[in-house]
Parts: structure tokens; sequence; C-alpha cells
């Protein structure tokens, strides 16, 4: 059961929501306003009275909240976490605009996460194992840093920054964006711009899983044998999104343009531009089983064919012959008691002039269930099982079965302190992944495919690490 603290901590949020969607017969103003208003000093009162616990450490240390407030379990985001997000991370406070803010305040948290960690896959050729034999690879490793730069520029202006330092040197820009919140005054209509996340349910991002065979979904980026296609749903993509959400973020949307190079930055190789959407409904059902979630996704994306050349090279940005590939699909987020479980099923098609050798339109379908037992705040244990199964290879002399893929992974964080400035979660995971025909995608990020189409291929991480973020 949960400890008396953030039982306290959900009855005051439970009984936030309910005066946050009320409007009193004749009020005027926004709807809800005042009663968002009244439910954001209780809320905001009452955490300031607990121990000086925080959530994530820059907006820890802004808003003087714990952890709980807005996590499940770190990183994951709670009902409120997700509000507070969609809200452009504002709480309504004269806290929210950096004009407001001490000077030493510095909108930044790091996370790293050093660890030890074992891989092993099956099935691989050398040249003194022509048939295959198993490599396994083992010893400490570091995962880099992540810089997380989040908040506001102004009033109902979030920015996102997210530069990466890999362990090897080099660097990257995971995230870049501008968001124009809360637009005629109105939850409904948001406008971001720049890379980000898809707006998913589910999200890679926020993952509590680490190891290389664990922090990997094949529903989000599967791709068929022989194709041409880049594109990744966990990718972060560039372009823009418009969304929204009630009060109470019981209710979200998103609909985003993207551009079709899969996040690269620079102009895209083609004209055409990428469609997503998302929609989704939470229900409060009462009796501590807090609030149930279900969602759609879908995107429809486009890639070049043809372009134009010089001296037999492509030139870039004159791609053309677009044809187009397809993923939607529904996923929810269910609550029983501590026991969260998050089901997802997604359908994908390629066009056949996506890949090298096809003759027919390759489709295939995947299938996840995640758990997430939440044991106190300071503990979690969590389990993932999927499976992907091709419906229709692109070249019809490939095995049907040739890329199927089944995945495991359990583990455990138990987090010993987080505080307004630092911390930090104790991380155990064990993950394996069958793929047949083709080496796992996930796994150490080498091999070959095996020796035959029909081989089936074992990729297995067990990961301990200390996730720290400060």
């Amino acid at each position: 059961m949960l400890d008396r603290s953030l039982k306290s901590a959900v009855a005051v949020f439970v009984i936030a929501l309910t005066l946050g969607s009320l409007r009193p017969a004749g009020a005027t103003g926004r709807p809800g306003a005042s009663a968002e208003a009244a439910m954001l000093r209780a809320y905001t009162a009452y955490v300031r009275s607990l121990n000086a616990h925080a959530a994530i450490p820059a907006f820890a240390r802004k808003y003087g909240l714990r952890c709980s407030a807005c996590h499940t379990a770190w990183p994951e985001l709670s009902a409120f976490g997700q509000r507070f997000k969609d809200n452009g991370y504002q709480l309504g406070n004269d806290r929210d605009s950096p004009i407001w803010q001490n000077n030493a305040y510095w909108p930044i948290a790091m996370r790293t996460t050093p660890q030890w960690h074992f891989e092993n896959t099956t099935k691989q050729v050398t040249d003194a194992a022509p048939a295959g034999k198993t490599i396994s690879q083992v010893g400490f490793d570091l995962s880099g840093v992540d810089f997380l730069l989040l908040g506001t520029l102004y009033t109902n202006i979030t920015f996102g920054l997210v530069p990466t330092l890999d362990a090897d040197g080099t660097t990257g820009l995971e995230a870049a964006f501008v968001r124009f919140d809360n637009l005629w005054h109105s939850p409904w209509a948001n406008l971001k711009v720049g890379k980000f996340e898809l707006d998913n349910l589910l999200s890679e991002k926020r993952f509590t899983w680490l190891s290389a065979n664990g922090a990997f979904l094949y529903a989000y980026h599967y791709l068929p044998v022989g194709t041409t296609n880049n594109f990744g749903f966990g990718d972060n993509q560039i372009g823009a999104e418009f969304s929204g959400h009630s009060i109470n973020s019981y209710t979200r949307y998103s609909v985003a343009l993207l551009t079709t190079d899969d996040g690269t930055p620079g102009l895209p190789s083609g004209k055409s531009m990428d469609a997503m959407f998302t929609a989704s409904r939470a229900f409060a059902m009462g009796s501590g089983l807090g609030p149930q979630r279900i969602g759609v996704f879908g995107y429809l994306g486009h890639r070049p064919t043809a372009f134009d050349s010089s001296g037999g090279a492509p030139i870039p940005g004159t791609g053309s012959a677009n044809k187009s590939f397809l993923r939607f699909g529904a996923t929810a987020q269910l609550w029983v008691g501590n026991l969260e479980l998050i089901p997802l099923f997604s359908h994908a098609s390629d066009d056949v002039a996506l890949g090298t050798g096809f003759t027919q339109k390759p489709t295939w379908n995947s299938a996840l269930l995640e758990a997430h037992y939440v044991a106190t705040p300071r503990l979690m244990v969590q389990g993932r099982y999927e499976l992907l199964r091709m419906s229709k290879q692109g070249d019809p002399g490939t095995s049907k079965t040739t890329g199927n893929a089944d995945a495991i992974a359990l583990g455990v964080r138990a987090y010993p302190f987080m505080f307004s400035r630092d911390g930090m979660a104790l991380h155990a995971e064990f993950a394996m992944t069958k793929t047949i025909g083709t080496v796992p995608l996930s796994g150490d990020g080498s091999g070959v495919d095996p020796v035959t189409p029909t081989t089936a291929v074992w990729s297995r991480s067990l990961l301990l690490a200390f996730d720290f973020a400060f």
C-alpha cells in the first residue's frame, strides 16, 4: 500500500481535480478558472507543508514540490505531472515567469547513469564459427549525460532544450523547441515548434527502462527486411504540433506536421510533410482506482523515391515521387490500486516502393503490455512483454516469420533519496529479445543476421546502474 504522505497527496489531488472541473452557473471568464486557481493554491499549500523532497531538480528548485507531486516513479509522469506539462510547465502562480525568479535560478538538470552490464547475442557468424556462436560482453560503462533545460521564457511561452554528451565525447541535440501555451486564453490551443518527442501515451523518453534490450520498443522502431525507410516512431521529430487539453488534462489531443527526415536537422530531402495525431480520454473511477486513460494514435508518413542528380549523385532536397507509410494504434493507462498497466497495439504498413525487391506492401502488427507496481513512493517493480508479427512481407519469397520478435523485460527501481538539488535511483534490470532470421535491433548494437532466415536469435541484457539527476 502507498504510505501515508502519498495517500494524502492523492486525496488532495482528487479533490482538486473535482474542483477544477466545476463551473458555477452564470460564471464568466475561462471555464473552471476560479476553481483551477483554488485547486493550485490548495495543492501548492499542501506540498509545501511536506518535507524537502522534490521532483526532477530543475522544477523542484523552482516550485518547491516533492517528486511524488509530478511522478509516480521518476521519470514517469503522474496525472498531475501530465497536467503540469500540458500547461507549459506552469502552476499558474508568480513563479512561472523567469522575470520573477531569483537570478541564481537556472532551469537545468543533468542526468547520467554509471552502470555495469552484460550483453549476450546468439547465432553470430564469425570466421572461426561460420555456423554461428554466442558472443558475450561484460563490464562497467557510462550512459553519457543528458542536459535537461525546460521551463518558461515568459508567461505561456515554454522552451525545451536537451543537449546530449555521449560517453565517447560525441555531442547531440535531442530536443529543441518553443511552445506557445493557452492561445486565446484557452488550454485547447497550444503550438509547439522545433524538435520534440511525438505526443503518445507511452513515452520512450520517460522510460523507466535503461538496458540495451529493455529501453527499446519494436512497436516504435521495427522496419521490415529490405526496407529503405528510416522512420522511427520513438525518435524525436522536427516540425510543428498543435495540441489541446481540458482543464484537468483528462481529455487531450495533438496534431503535428513534421519534416520527412526522421528528426535530422537541415532541409528535408523531399517536399512532402508527415502528419501525426493523438487523442486520449481519462475517466475518474473512484474506489482507489485512479484515472483510467485510453488513447489512439496515427502517423501518415512520406518518403521520396526519386531524386535529381548531378554526376550521378542525388541532389539534396530534390526528392519526388513520394510514397507513403502508415502507423496507427491504440493504448491505455489503467490503474488497479498501486498497479499500473499500459497495453499498446499498433498496425504498420509501408508502400511497395519503399523497399528493395518489394512487390507488395509489407504489413505487420505489434502488441505489448507494460506493468509498474509502485510498492511505495521509493520502490517500483516493473515488467513488460512485447511481440511483433509480420502479416505480409514486401518480398513474397521471404519467409513470413522473418522479422518476428518477442521481448520480455523485468526490473526494479529503488529511490533512496530525491531532494531539490539531486536524486538517485538504484536500478536493476534483465531483458531479452528473440528475433527470427535477423539480429535483434536492440541488444549491444552489433551483430549480424543468422545463416538462415528462419533461425531464432536471442539477445540478453543484465544491467545494474545508478541513475541520478542533479
